[in-house]
């Protein structure tokens, strides 16, 4: 069975979409199927991701979300004979999804926050904490929603972890900051600078292959030991599970610090993930810190808070680990896979 995947990546945009349906694609071919990436917009480094899993990427060449975008994807669809479309990006309206769904073709809407003012989508997908069904109430009697983290798309390297138990040291030792794969507000760097009077943490910074801002933190890393950069990092989780507090833009990294059980400072670098971050730290899973113009006072405060309360460390982790089971993926693929 084959599976077309219409998503996009770019600096402006960031990584996220891909790299949730990196996750999708993943399950499918170790359910046996095949699955092939359309792509409008994307990065030398998301392209060479995608490659190293050996999955094709076929380019898409007009606006995104236009009819011409729909009448190609169609085209690839028809050629390939897929069995599922699913499309992941806020400009896949209701005209787009209509059009893919014409002749009988099956798809899945991948969402965040109810952006289409229609569903015409077989299954919708929102795996945040904050999806509801009052998002959906225009849909179409056949939608089927997949809601909550129940079904999160944990990417392969993850699932290796299901029976890790985290343990909470009385002291903070390390810190892992990812602010995402594009990052193009450089809050990096500023995270960075505001983490610097913890001289006794070492800070982990992961810098994503997208992200156009590298000097700052090169420059940072290079003048202080206690700050290990790393890029284009192929083994997240044990990253994660090494650290003891993680700094982090709140998108579909988000599942991903739940199911490992870490606890995490989160900053929306994007509106669509203020909702997320608010819901998480109401939850108590999480803290919230704002959005990309949070100060670097708001960052250092919040940071010493948590070093400093292993019992906030606990509850957190205990709290995350709740959410997060690292079966979404296998939940969708089922779904998927009905009759």
């Amino acid at each position: 069975m084959n599976l077309l995947i219409r998503t996009d990546a770019s600096i402006a945009i960031g990584t996220g979409h891909v790299m949730r349906c990196l996750a999708l694609a993943q399950a499918w071919q170790d359910s046996g199927g095949r699955a092939v990436f359309a792509l409008a917009e994307s990065t030398p480094a998301v392209t060479a991701k995608l490659s190293s899993e050996n999955l094709k990427v076929i380019p898409i060449c007009c606006e995104v979300g236009s009819a011409e975008d729909a009448r190609q994807t169609i085209a690839v669809a028809d050629k390939l004979k897929t069995d599922w479309i699913a499309a992941d990006g806020y400009r896949f309206k209701s005209g787009y999804q209509r059009t893919l769904k014409g002749d009988g073709r099956k798809l899945l809407v991948l969402d965040d926050y109810g952006h289409s003012d229609h569903y015409a989508a077989d299954l919708v997908l929102n795996q945040n904490v904050s999806a509801n069904q009052q998002l959906y109430a225009n849909k179409e009697l056949y939608t089927r929603l997949l809601l909550g983290p129940a079904y999160a798309l944990l990417r392969r390297e993850f699932l290796g972890w299901r029976d890790w138990k985290r343990e909470i040291a009385p002291i903070c030792r390390r810190v892992l900051i990812m602010m995402g794969g594009s990052d193009p507000e450089n809050v990096t760097a500023r995270v960075l600078e505001a983490s610097l009077p913890f001289e006794r943490v070492e800070k982990v910074v992961v810098v994503g292959g997208s992200n156009p801002h590298r000097v700052e933190p090169e420059g940072l890393a290079a003048q202080h030991k206690s700050i290990a950069l790393l890029r284009d990092v192929a083994d997240v989780p044990k990253l994660m599970a090494e650290a003891d507090i993680a700094i982090s833009a709140a998108g579909s990294t988000s599942w991903e610090l739940c199911f490992m059980a870490l606890p995490s400072l989160l900053i929306d670098v994007a509106e669509n993930q203020t909702t997320v971050a608010r819901e998480l730290d109401r939850r108590g899973c999480a803290i919230h810190l704002g959005n990309q113009r949070v100060g670097s006072a708001t960052i250092s405060a919040n940071l010493q808070r948590v070093c400093n309360s292993p019992e906030l460390r606990k509850s957190m982790s205990e709290c995350s680990q709740k959410l997060v089971d690292g079966l979404g993926t296998q939940r969708v693929i089922k779904e998927l896979r009905r009759p």
